[in-house]
Order: C-alpha cells, then sequence, then structure tokens
C-alpha cells in the first residue's frame, strides 16, 4: 500500500494467470451458450472461434469479474476502510500471464482526538429582565390589536392606511392585492411608502416608485425601483387590549396576567439558554476544528458542497426562483466553498469520533420520542412516518441527528466555562 496525499492511497495488484485463464475458460462458455456464429448452432461453434471472434469483449468481461473482487480481497486483507470508488489504471492483461493493475481510492483518515475533555469557552448563564418580559407582553398583545375606522383625513405619520396596489415597472413578478394595511413611517414600511402616501386621503389614487435596499428580504426586489400604482382606499385606528387578567384567560390556560408573565419569563429564559448554549457548542467544534490536524477526503469536501449547493437552490426556489436560471461552474462553486466545506467535514468527522470514543449513541427510545413527534406534526401514524421515513433514508438521518447533538452536550458538559 503506497500513501499518495492527504487521504488518497494506491494499491498494486497482482491476479494470478490460473485465476485468469479459468475466469477466461468460464467467460468465453458463457459467450457461445448464448452467441450465434455463420454455420453453427448457439452453443456448438468451437471455443477456438469463441475466442477469435469475442477476444475482446472476453478480456473485458473478464476484468469486470476478477479486477473488483481483487481490490475488495486486498481492501479487507490490508483494513482498509475505502470511502470511494476505486480508478484503475495500469491494466497489463496478457495471455498465458498475471493481470497487473493499480488500484486508487480515497480512505478514511486515522483520527486520534484526545483534547476534546476540558475545551475552554466563554460562558454566561443568560438572564431574563422584567423589561424584556414586559416587551414579550407587548408584542403578544399587539398581535391581539383590533383595527377600527376612522373618518376621512389626510394620512400622518402613526395612520394605519388601507390601499390597493399594484406594481407597474421594475420588477417581473406582478404585484398586486386588492387591499393592503400600510402604517405610515412605522419601521418596516418603506420610506417610498410613507414619502408618497403621507398627506394623502382616502379617495385618492397616486403613482410613484419605491427604492428597495441591496439587503431586502425578499431577493427578487432586493435593490430595485418598482413603480406603484396606489389607491387609498380607507384610514384605521389601532386599539390594543387592556393588559389585565381577562386578557391573560384570553390567551390560553391562564388565571391571571402574573401566570402569564411567569410563562413569558421561562419562555425567553429556555430560548436564550438554548442560543448561549448552541453558540457556546459552536465555538468547541469550531477549536477542536483549529487544534486537530488530519487529511480530510476529497469525496467528502465534493460531497458537502453539493449538499451546501443544493440546499441554497432549495431556498431560492422558495423565494420563487428558478434553479435551472442558473448555470454553475461547478470548478468556481468547488473553488469557492472548499474551505467552509472542509471544516464543515472536518467538524462531523471529530464529532463521530467523541461518540465513538464516549459510546454515544441514539437510543431506540429516543429515536421513537422523535418518529412520534414527527407523525404527530404531520397528523400520521407512527407506523406510517416509520415505513415514509425508512424508505427515503430519513430515519438513520434522525438518529444521526440524535447522536449528534448528544455528543454536542457532552462537549458542553465537559467544557472548560468561562467568564469573557
Amino acid at each position: 500500500m503506497a500513501l499518495v496525499e492527504g487521504c488518497k492511497h494506491e494499491l498494486e495488484i497482482t491476479i494470478p494467470a490460473a485465476d485468469v485463464e479459468q475466469e477466461t475458460a468460464k467467460v468465453a462458455e458463457q459467450f457461445r451458450g448464448r452467441v450465434h456464429l455463420k454455420g453453427f448452432r448457439a452453443g456448438k461453434a468451437p471455443m477456438s472461434l469463441i475466442r477469435k471472434n469475442y477476444d475482446g469483449d472476453i478480456r473485458q468481461k473478464v476484468l469486470e469479474n476478477l479486477v473488483p473482487k481483487a481490490i475488495d480481497e486486498r481492501v479487507a486483507a490490508e483494513q482498509l476502510r475505502a470511502i470511494s470508488r476505486p480508478d484503475v489504471t495500469d491494466v497489463h492483461f496478457h495471455d498465458g500471464k498475471d493481470v497487473h493493475f493499480k488500484a486508487s481510492f480515497e480512505v478514511f483518515p486515522q483520527l486520534d482526538i484526545t483534547n476534546y475533555n476540558g475545551v475552554e469557552v466563554v460562558y454566561k448563564e443568560p438572564e431574563v429582565t422584567d423589561e424584556d418580559v414586559n416587551k414579550r407582553i407587548e408584542e403578544i398583545r399587539d398581535t391581539k390589536a383590533t383595527y377600527a375606522n376612522e373618518d376621512a383625513r389626510p394620512l400622518a405619520a402613526g395612520d394605519y392606511a388601507v390601499v390597493s396596489l399594484e406594481s407597474l415597472s421594475g420588477t417581473d413578478e406582478g404585484i398586486k392585492a386588492d387591499e393592503v394595511q400600510v402604517l405610515i413611517g412605522g419601521p418596516e414600511t418603506l420610506p417610498g411608502f410613507t414619502e408618497n402616501l403621507t398627506g394623502a386621503s382616502p379617495g385618492d389614487d397616486k403613482e410613484f416608485d419605491v427604492v428597495y435596499p441591496a439587503d431586502y428580504g425578499r431577493e427578487t426586489l432586493a435593490g430595485k425601483t418598482v413603480r406603484f400604482k396606489v389607491g387609498v382606499k380607507g384610514l384605521r385606528r389601532k386599539e390594543l387590549p387592556e393588559l389585565n387578567d381577562e386578557f391573560a384567560q384570553d390567551l390560553g390556560d391562564f388565571r391571571t396576567l402574573d401566570e402569564v408573565k411567569e410563562a413569558v419569563r421561562k419562555s425567553i429564559q429556555a430560548q436564550r439558554l438554548g442560543d448561549a448554549q448552541r453558540e457556546a457548542k459552536d465555538k468547541i467544534v469550531e477549536k477542536l476544528v483549529d487544534t486537530n490536524d488530519f487529511p480530510v477526503p476529497e469525496v467528502f469536501i465534493d460531497r458537502q458542497i453539493q449538499n451546501r449547493v443544493e440546499q441554497r437552490l432549495r431556498a431560492l426556489q422558495a423565494e420563487g426562483v428558478d434553479p435551472k436560471s442558473f448555470n454553475l461552474d461547478w470548478t468556481k462553486v468547488k473553488a469557492a466553498q472548499k474551505d467552509a466545506a472542509a471544516r464543515e467535514v472536518k467538524a462531523s468527522m471529530i464529532l463521530g469520533k467523541v461518540a465513538e470514543t464516549e459510546s454515544i449513541v441514539a437510543t431506540n427510545e429516543e429515536v421513537d420520542r422523535e418518529l412520534d413527534r414527527i407523525a404527530r406534526q404531520e397528523k400520521q401514524t407512527v407506523a406510517a412516518m416509520r415505513r415514509k421515513l425508512t424508505e427515503n433514508g430519513e430515519l438513520g438521518r434522525i438518529a444521526s441527528h440524535i447522536q449528534t447533538e448528544k455528543t454536542l452536550n457532552y462537549l458542553f458538559e465537559h467544557a472548560t466555562k468561562t467568564a469573557e
């Protein structure tokens, strides 16, 4: 075995002449049974003619039968973890002699990860203040607001205008709505709407341009200037419910406003705790990636780049962009994303090694709980969901995800937390 570079290995393999001749005789007999030579019935032509007329095809079939088997036997004998399809070169095949060839492929690298306990990471338990709780209560209160019609008058900052709008130019996708509520001067209202609707009254029709910022959330509109036809249809006043026990009871299984506040406090605390721990876990993994040097298989990197590209294309498709409109240059894509993809693969390999060393696995009970949750979410029976996820390969990925999360929890629990 020869280490070529990184995870790439090359084997020089020999197949004994006796094995080659035996396989050749068997393949030639198979050819004789199914081919037709002029003047002979199927299966009755002399073997010498069969070999003469189909020599190239027979030799190719012999190699197809013997080479993979020889590679598998050699890989098993040397206890290699081959992870890519072998590339066979330098084949020497001569009558009556041994067959010689080279097989190149990638193997899983030898990992020696010993520095994963006690990784130093900045971490502080998150706090929740009364101000945080009150702000969230106000957000909930805002979702329960009602809007009452007001008498016609010129629009001013803080007014809720009811408008119809239609895009006239500037975008390929037609934008049209019969009734949209716009908060004049609101933080999420584009300046173009606020500037052109201020002073307008119900019954007015206007045409004006709206400039979408370059970082606008909807990529099909980001950076564009769109001309709209807008009709002002009415004016509304926002009315918020009073913060009292009745408000609390309307929200669900609560008796008092204090109970709502306590539930909100716990919700914020759980969210912030999850975010803080996730950030700390990410930092731990980043440190392990930086401090453990080993080669990363190219086949894994290519697969990760493909996954990243496919995720991005799916996201664009969800936004209404046709993925077929992208003429991707795979060479450029790979060059641009290789470093990030390599780090992601390396992180995954490290987590896998830690899980193996610490015997961290996803139990059947944990997989069943997740399966039950998904089934309830999808409104299907557990049996039907298990069958579906098994068929599409998702059940294995669920178990892998659970194992990864348990490994991250282990690393966080055994980390050395320090203050900033």
